[in-house]
């Protein structure tokens, strides 16, 4: 049981690190259709099942993407629990905005809840910077900060990432994406796979419609993974 609750408290900063999972593509025309995310008015629904590979089943996490013009705002919803043996290890619910303006993060605010703990992170755009405010205090972030959220890939160039559970900001690398399938709800589906390198080690893969269809962080804890499912 020991062995189980340590793998679980691992579990909880892994996922709270992917709620969001910022990868930070600088290669950007290496992919058809890269800014058709943010390119046309409009709404889009990405709802992702996540499993783990030793606990299954944990959850489900969702971005709603809503676009007018140059501003975009981002609402994230994620509902996790795990548990071992019949007993709940881990529960986590959170509510995030984001507020874009073009390629510029404008506003953030999110609210954690981790067994009966709330943690609540705000951030602002000002000037050169982007100050995020967190119980650990006030961080001026570079302007270029995005949080640890995959939405298109539009949204996600920077190197710079907020985690946002914590607004912690971290340096991230990205490698060199490659062609390749991955198979979703049973099917094949065309897509470039990156790999992301930073506290933690990161895959995402994009399809030609500029959608992640799927992403994984491993830890020593597992393997977390976000399939889309609609």
């Amino acid at each position: 049981m020991h062995l189980i609750a340590v793998r679980a408290t691992r579990l909880i900063r892994l996922a709270s690190a992917l709620c969001g999972l910022a990868a930070f593509f600088l290669m950007i025309g290496a992919l058809e259709n890269s800014a058709a995310g943010y390119a046309a008015d409009g709404a889009r629904q990405l709802v992702y099942d996540v499993k783990h590979s030793v606990f299954g089943d944990i959850g489900t996490y969702t971005n709603q993407i809503q676009t007018s013009g140059n501003d975009t705002t981002v609402t994230t919803t994620a509902h996790l629990r795990v548990s071992a043996l019949g007993v709940s290890m881990h529960s986590e619910d959170a509510e995030r905005t984001e507020k874009w303006q073009g390629d510029r993060l404008v506003s953030f605010q999110g609210v954690t809840k981790k067994n009966g703990d709330t943690t609540e992170i705000s951030g602002a755009a000002n000037g050169n910077s982007f100050v995020i405010k967190s119980p650990a205090g006030t961080v001026n972030a570079p302007a270029t900060v995005h949080p640890a959220n995959p939405t298109s890939l539009k949204s996600l160039q920077s190197t710079a990432m907020m985690r946002v559970d914590s607004g912690k900001v971290e340096q991230v690398k990205l490698s060199s994406g490659k062609d390749t399938t991955v198979t979703v709800n049973g099917a094949k589906v065309p897509a470039r796979e990156y790999e992301i390198t930073g506290s933690t080690h990161y895959k995402i893969w994009i399809d030609k419609q500029d959608v992640p269809i799927m992403f994984i962080v491993d830890d020593d804890s597992g393997e977390v993974t976000f399939t889309l499912k609609k």
